[in-house]
């Protein structure tokens, strides 16, 4: 069920988001993998570990290294940074002990990153999207 609705929820905001032009600005996706890649360092205050979290902020600022990047250079950056990051949470639980992490949260969220890499990459291919800055 996790998986289905991480998929589901991907296609409605990134749908959405292109409806209403959220994602006009080249801004938007990078925006949407800083959240998602800050979401096991919540986990882990939630589950009150001082040692996942500097690990897990060690993650999160790699995949804000590329957002950025990928914002500044190219959004295909971006697209294998959401790609790499559903990899990254289909093994999360045997790298990183991350008490605060919900059992069901991997699943849900590595079908979010690929379904919005897919969507990204969709819209980059067709050019609905710049893939570099102006």
């Amino acid at each position: 069920m996790a998986y289905l609705v991480g998929a589901i929820l991907a296609l409605a905001v990134g749908g959405l988001s292109t409806v209403v032009g959220f994602d006009r600005d080249r801004a938007f996706y990078p925006t949407v993998l800083i959240v998602i890649a800050s979401y096991y360092a919540l986990f882990a205050v939630v589950g009150e570990s001082t040692d996942a979290l500097i690990v897990e902020a060690i993650v999160a600022t790699a995949f804000l290294t590329m957002a950025v990047v990928g914002f500044k250079h190219s959004l295909w950056l971006v697209v294998a940074a959401l790609a790499a990051h559903s990899i990254l949470d289909a093994f999360h639980a045997q790298v990183i002990a991350n008490p605060g992490v919900p059992v069901w949260w991997p699943a849900f969220c590595l079908s979010y990153d690929g379904v919005a890499a897919g969507y990204l990459a969709f819209l980059l291919y067709r050019k609905v999207v710049r893939v570099r800055a102006a």
